[in-house]
C-alpha cells in the first residue's frame, strides 16, 4: 500500500480524494496547505489522517512515499522537483510544463533521486479510451484519415487561476492538452508541423484551434475554450468507418460510437471505471516494484514540445515544425 500525500487543496484535488478510495494500492495519508487551518479542515472534511500548514512540512514527513500535486501550472515542476529531492514519488496533474526544457529538468530529477514521475493526464487510464486506441490500430476504420477532438467549457470568473498569465493559465494549458494528447495517442506518432489560431483575453488564451499534422498524411484538428458552451468529443474518421467518442475526458457515461457507410450505427459501451483510481493504482504499481507507468518521460516531453509549438505558431502567425 503505497502511502500518498497531497500538495495543496485544490478543487481538482478531490477526484484524486475520491479516487484513493477505490484503489487497491494506494491510501491517501496527508494533505497540506500554505494555510494550516484549511489544510485541517480539507483533512477533516475527507477523513485524511495527517494535515500540514506549509508544503514543506509535508515532503518533509517520512510516512508519506509519494505525492499528488495539483499547483497551479508555473508551480509544477518547482514542486515537483523538491518532492523528488525530498524523496517522494510524484504523481504532477497536466500539464507538466509547456517547456520542454522544465520537463527534462522535473525528470532528471526524479532519475537522480530514484523515485517515479508521472504526468497526470487520468483520461488515458480509462478502458474507454484503451478500446478507441485498440479500434483504431486493428483496422476497424481502415486507414486512418482525420482526427478531431474539442474539450471546452464557459469559466466567467476572471481570477480564476485559468485566467491568470503568471500562474500560466489558458483554454490548452487547461483542456486543450487533453486534445494534444489524444491526437498524439490515436495517431500513435508525433506531429511533423503545427499551426494555431488563438483568441486572448487577460494575457492568457480563451480560445485556441490547432492543426497537427502526422507522419502518413494523418490531419489532427482541435478546439478548446474557457468562453464556450460545454463540449467534449473525440471523432476519429479512416477511410471504411468513423468512430465517435461524446465524451472522451471523464467518462462517466462511457460510449463509442462507430459509423460505417450503409449501416446503423453501432454503439459500444466500454466498462465504467474511475480513471483517477486506475491512474494511481498504476503509478502505486510502478513504485512497489511493477511495471514503468505508461506516461513516463517520452509522452510528457513530446507534449511540452507540441503545447509550446502551438503557442509559437499562434503567436508568430506561421506553421511550426518540430
Amino acid at each position: 500500500m503505497v502511502r500518498w500525500g497531497i500538495l495543496s487543496t485544490a478543487n481538482i484535488a478531490r477526484r484524486v480524494v475520491d479516487g484513493a478510495r477505490l484503489a487497491a494500492n494506494a491510501e491517501l495519508v496527508a494533505v497540506g496547505s500554505r494555510d494550516a487551518e484549511r489544510a485541517r479542515a480539507y483533512a477533516a472534511e475527507h477523513g485524511i489522517p495527517a494535515h500540514f500548514g506549509s508544503y514543506e512540512a509535508l515532503l518533509a514527513d517520512p510516512g508519506v512515499d509519494a505525492i499528488y500535486n495539483p499547483l497551479p501550472n508555473s508551480l509544477h515542476v518547482e514542486w515537483t522537483i523538491r518532492a523528488l529531492e525530498a524523496g517522494k514519488h510524484v504523481l504532477c496533474e497536466k500539464p507538466l510544463s509547456r517547456h520542454p526544457a522544465d520537463v527534462e529538468r522535473a525528470f532528471d530529477a526524479a532519475e537522480r533521486a530514484g523515485r517515479q514521475l508521472m504526468e497526470a493526464f487520468m483520461w488515458r487510464f480509462h478502458p474507454q479510451t484503451e478500446q478507441l486506441v485498440g479500434l483504431v490500430r486493428d483496422g476497424a476504420i481502415g486507414r486512418l484519415r482525420f482526427v478531431r477532438a474539442a474539450f471546452g467549457f464557459d469559466l466567467p470568473d476572471d481570477t480564476n487561476v485559468r485566467w491568470l498569465a503568471d500562474l500560466e493559465g489558458g483554454a490548452l494549458m487547461d483542456v486543450g492538452c487533453y486534445c494534444v494528447s489524444a491526437l498524439r495517442l490515436i495517431c500513435g506518432a508525433e506531429p511533423e508541423r503545427v499551426s494555431a489560431e488563438l483568441v486572448a483575453r487577460g494575457g492568457v488564451d480563451a480560445r485556441l484551434a490547432g492543426l497537427l499534422r502526422f507522419p502518413g498524411d494523418v490531419l489532427g484538428t482541435f478546439d478548446c475554450g474557457m468562453d464556450v458552451a460545454p463540449r467534449a468529443a473525440i471523432e476519429v474518421v479512416g477511410d471504411a468507418a468513423t468512430l465517435q467518442l461524446p465524451d472522451p475526458w471523464h467518462g462517466p457515461n462511457p460510449e463509442i460510437v462507430v459509423v460505417r457507410p450503409g449501416a446503423e450505427p453501432e454503439r459500444l459501451r466500454p466498462q465504467r471505471v474511475d480513471p483517477y483510481a486506475r491512474e494511481l493504482e498504476e503509478l502505486s504499481a510502478a513504485i512497489e516494484g511493477g511495471p514503468p507507468p505508461r506516461l513516463g518521460r517520452a509522452d510528457a516531453l513530446a507534449q511540452a514540445r507540441a503545447i509550446d509549438a502551438l503557442y509559437r505558431a499562434a503567436s508568430e502567425g506561421r506553421a511550426v515544425a518540430l
